[in-house]
């Protein structure tokens, strides 16, 4: 391994390629947990280029989403709406008020300038409340199938300590005590002078 680091950084044109990899792996990591931060802050609200994120926190999409995967939606036009699409919306009605639901729209009804929808989950027995276009937040676009992963292990507090804190801790750990040994090689090297 080490071997690889040291033709990497004797190489010029592979570390202009590792650096370019590193920075937009960087970027695309940084603007996720900005996008993140946002939706969480803003409680879904504002939206990056249309976009948002979501977190399926219930199992009423089982099998098609589980809980705890990571879904992208982009807002739509109701006009572009057909039975069958996936939406998040917010719930106004009894036990939905305030939250944001992901359900398969069942049927479409259209009033003059007004959508009538009415979405269910697939797991679920009845449909949900009727709701309007003014209450769609966006049609679901994409599964964010690492983002899933990275969530599920985040909420699982033995899995977070496993994966995510113990390998920082000891990359931490290791680049103190480079850090250290960097120092004391720079007051030998004095010593010598």
């Amino acid at each position: 391994m080490m071997n690889i680091i040291k033709k990497i950084k004797n190489n010029k044109i592979l570390q202009i390629i590792s650096n370019t990899i590193y920075t937009i792996i960087f970027i695309i990591v940084l603007m996720l947990l900005i996008m993140v931060i946002l939706q969480r802050t803003s409680n879904n609200e504002v939206t990056i280029g249309g976009y948002r994120i979501f977190v399926v926190a219930t199992g009423s999409m089982v099998p098609e989403y589980e809980v705890g995967d990571v879904l992208v939606s982009k807002e739509v036009d109701a006009s572009e709406l057909k039975v069958g699409d996936n939406i998040a919306y917010k719930g106004a009605v009894g036990g939905f008020s305030g939250k944001v639901i992901t359900h398969k729209i069942k049927s479409i009804d259209k009033d003059g300038e007004n959508y009538k929808i009415i979405t269910q989950g697939i797991a679920n027995m009845g449909e949900d409340p009727e709701i309007n276009q003014t209450q769609i937040l966006g049609k679901i676009t994409y599964k964010i199938i690492t983002l899933s992963w990275f969530e599920k292990i985040v909420s699982n507090n033995y899995a977070f300590y496993c994966i995510i804190f113990i390998p920082i801790a000891l990359l931490i750990f290791k680049q103190f005590r480079n850090f250290i040994g960097n120092d004391e090689d720079d007051d030998e090297n004095e010593e010598e002078k």
